[in-house]
């Protein structure tokens, strides 16, 4: 992209092509309004000097003008490098059939030093040619003929015309002249003099037109100055390019591999973050791969604590069947029927709680993966919760209709994993409080039973943490309700309270718009 930027400036060179044309406009007009003038003081001197027996030229009806109050007949450059063929060099001047009368090259001679003089200035070419395109002033080729030029021609007939011809020069051309069309041409203008209805003469003037590259040629100094700027401009536009975007890039890549190879010491704040974009993009990227480490390790962890649960039971299930087993075989005392029921009990016990562990887990999964979509208020799940739970009063209070951003099935399976675990710990009564914080609705859920022990407060929430074991407690119900509400942006924490357990709950409320649809 840097090397793009330093062409720019060279590929604006071919685009001096229109600036060209204006300059071949430029020229036509110029030589236009010259030849005008010039010719009218020709033709003033021809009225007053030449005989009235003069040959003249060709007749020219009266060319009307456009509006009849418009006394003026403009003459507009009309040349275009882009549309008209260049001509080639404009044919050398051949001898004249007939001389040019006494009469015209008189004429010649007191008009020469006005052409002479107006060529010194404008830098214009001009000769003066009798009706019949003999050369009879100007600085070469007097006496000639240019009658066979084909502009010479048009105008011998008494019309104006303007051609571009290639340009014959003694010194070679700058080496930037290769580049440009407009540097090779020169414009040859053939303007009649008309006197009493016929042409008494053509002005023939040519000129080069001026060139941009000439002009960047001899200031090829400056040039090379502009270019060194333009380098040192380019060179600081790419170090600031790769101190705010490529170095934070590479950066960012380094540390991702880091992190993706397991060195968690790569999970810090770049050294330079460049932009502001730049910074928040790297504090996304190593809060999701914190998110992610935090993630992995609680898969790991709990991986642990599931095989851990599901070992128990299964030893037990195993040890009581082989007991069963070696019974059968005869080698041994009969076991009696008491112990047999004993171990079938254990064996059928722990079926059970490898139901309750699989069943736990997939709500736990459910609670992961919940989808997050949908409003509802604290009212129709509490209504759900007396019809499922009669054996524990409920009492409410507060902002119960307020609406909050989960669905109404999420929400009772929170409230019915609470109230399930107040029933658990021998809970008689339930209350149920609602107030607004903002954008958010902080639910308090406090019951009258057993509590928690100052030394389990900080696990209750950890998967298969419980003190219910031998009444069939998985310890998942608490996860099961962190995640869900995690999963809705919410939050459970447990609180300082005794008689019993309270756990204050926020969620996020919806907006009235929202409610209402």
């Amino acid at each position: 992209m840097l090397s793009a930027v330093l062409a720019l400036p060279f590929v604006g060179l071919f685009f001096f092509r229109i600036y060209e044309n204006q300059l071949v406009h430029q020229t036509e007009a110029e030589l236009i309004a010259q030849s005008v003038a010039l010719t009218a003081a020709i033709r003033r001197d021809f009225e007053n000097n030449l005989p009235a027996d003069a040959a003249l030229g060709a007749e020219v009806p009266a060319t009307p003008t456009s509006l009849p109050d418009e006394p003026f007949r403009r003459i507009l450059p009309s040349l275009d490098l882009t549309r008209d063929s260049l001509l080639g060099r404009r044919p050398e001047a051949r001898a004249a059939s007939q001389p040019a009368s006494a009469a015209f090259r008189a004429a010649g001679e007191r008009l020469s030093p006005l052409l002479l003089e107006t060529q010194a200035i404008t830098l214009a070419g001009f000769r003066l040619l009798d009706p019949q395109g003999v050369v009879i002033a100007g600085r070469e080729e007097i006496g000639l003929s240019l009658a066979h030029v084909e502009e010479v021609a048009k105008a011998l007939q008494g019309g104006f015309a303007a051609t571009l011809r290639q340009r014959v020069s003694s010194q070679a051309p700058p080496p930037l002249y290769s580049l440009s069309r407009g540097t090779s041409i020169r414009i040859f203008t053939a303007t009649p003099i008309i006197l009493r209805d016929r042409v008494a003469g053509v002005l023939y003037a040519s000129r080069t037109p001026s060139n941009v590259f000439r002009h960047l040629y001899e200031e090829r100094g400056k040039i090379v100055l502009a270019g060194l700027s333009v380098a040192a401009l380019t060179l600081l536009i790419g170090l600031a390019f790769h101190r705010t975007i490529t170095r934070p890039v590479h950066e960012l890549i380094a540390r991702t591999m880091a992190i993706g190879h397991g060195d968690r010491s790569a999970m810090r704040p770049l050294k330079n973050h460049g932009t502001a974009e730049f910074a928040r993009l790297s504090q996304s990227f190593l809060e999701m791969a914190g998110s992610l480490n935090t993630r992995s390790d609680f898969i790991a962890t709990f991986a642990a604590h599931v095989s851990h649960e599901l070992k128990s039971p299964l030893t037990s299930i195993e040890g009581a069947a082989e007991l069963l087993r070696d019974d059968g075989d005869g080698d041994g005392p009969v076991m009696s029927e008491e112990k047999r029921r004993h171990f079938l009990g254990n064996i059928i016990a722990d079926t059970h709680r490898l139901t309750a562990i699989t069943n736990r887990l997939r709500e736990l999964a459910r609670a992961e993966s919940t989808p997050t979509g949908g409003t509802t208020s604290l009212s129709p799940a509490i209504a759900g919760l007396r019809r499922d739970f009669a054996g524990i009063e409920i009492r409410t209070g507060g902002y119960l209709d307020s609406a909050i951003r989960i669905s109404a099935e999420n929400l009772q399976i929170i409230l019915a994993h609470l109230t399930d675990n107040a029933l658990r710990h021998d809970a008689t009564e339930l209350d149920i409080a609602a107030v607004t914080e903002g954008d958010r609705l902080r639910v308090t859920v406090r019951d009258n039973g057993s509590g928690v022990s100052p030394n389990n407060r900080a696990r209750i929430f950890d998967s298969f943490f419980t003190t219910r074991r031998d009444s069939g407690g998985t310890g998942m119900g608490l996860s099961i309700v962190r995640s869900m509400l995690n999963a809705h942006g919410g939050a459970i924490g447990l609180l300082d309270d005794e008689p019993g357990t309270a756990f204050a709950l926020t969620l996020q409320r919806a907006p009235e718009a929202e409610t209402h649809a």
